[in-house]
């Protein structure tokens, strides 16, 4: 049987939804169906049925319910390593490309010198992916944005950043109107499968304003480059990057109110390695709080120089 299967299934019975279910996993509902069905085969039972436009367990649902959220969280917990000292052991993270080039080397710094002994492997995907690493018990955490949907009991949060959308300009157009650059300058678009991207274009749309695209990317500190090479103007969440200190480009505030990017970290609160994880997010706060900190002295130490 495919765990993850019978995790989807549990996600299908919380939702009521095939159609919701996928979603919140990125898939289609059609391969949500086939996933199900295919349950059933297994089992040899019917597992689900059509109440209306919801779905409801039958009573082998329930009883497959009722057995396997413990069966699904003693697999997670036979994948890890368990170790008699809690500073000693493995962590598994997962994190965008954002926070990769901003909190977390800084993150990572301090968490190695409190927990040496501790062999992190990270690897970088989209939130949507983390997300679903993180419930099959692939990943210990993820630094993420905040899931469009109501995190399940079984998951916590800790939000480490808000990122309100700027508009990022070579630093001689500084002085011009928001609004204005975003219709009359070329646009280097935020990716628009990615979160901040997704807010950018709801923000363009609610305000009717069509940009002339230049060019559509997935990466923060590249978008940068070229906007300081004056191929154009971007719309993307005020990220903290050193990587971009140096860049000759200006972050302008918009008119309007707009989104937030939130992104934070999320674990399962059931982890076999809580504590190791607990030690990441007491890291990850203190480098936030320095953020703060620097984000307050005047705009020469920004990681962007602030437009007024």
């Amino acid at each position: 049987m495919d765990t993850q299967f019978l995790a989807n299934f549990l996600l299908v019975v919380d939702t009521g939804s095939f159609a919701e279910a996928a979603r919140r996993l990125d898939l289609t509902s059609a391969a949500i169906a086939q996933q199900m069905r295919t349950l059933e085969r297994e089992l040899n039972v019917k597992l689900l049925a059509r109440s209306g436009r919801t779905v409801r367990p039958t009573e082998a649902g329930y009883r497959l319910v009722e057995r396997s959220r413990d069966l699904l969280q003693d697999l997670v917990d036979l994948k890890m390593h368990v170790n008699a000292e809690p500073s000693v052991g493995e962590l598994r993270l997962g994190t965008i490309n954002t926070a990769l080039h901003s909190i977390v080397p800084d993150m990572m710094a301090l968490f190695a010198t409190r927990y040496p002994q501790v062999n992190v492997t990270i690897r970088f995907d989209t939130s949507m992916a983390l997300y679903r690493s993180v419930q099959a018990g692939e990943l210990d955490a993820a630094v993420c944005l905040h899931p469009p949907f109501a995190l399940t009991k079984n998951f916590a949060w800790e939000q480490l950043r808000e990122e309100p959308l700027v508009v990022l300009v070579p630093m001689c157009w500084s002085s011009r109107d928001a609004h204005e650059l975003l219709r009359n300058e070329p646009l280097i678009r935020y990716d628009r499968t990615l979160g901040g991207g997704r807010q950018a274009d709801r923000y363009l749309r609610r305000h009717d304003i069509v940009p002339r695209e230049r060019f559509e990317l997935n990466s923060l500190v590249a978008i940068a480059m070229m906007v300081e090479r004056c191929l154009g103007v971007s719309l993307i969440p005020d990220t903290a990057s050193p990587l971009t200190a140096s860049l000759n480009v200006a972050r302008i505030a918009l008119p309007d109110e707009a989104e937030k990017r939130r992104f934070g970290i999320i674990w399962p609160r059931s982890s076999a390695r809580l504590h190791i994880v607990e030690g990441l997010i007491a890291a990850a706060d203190e480098v936030m709080k320095a953020i703060k900190t620097s984000e307050t002295r005047p705009a020469a130490h920004h990681p962007l120089p602030r437009a007024r």
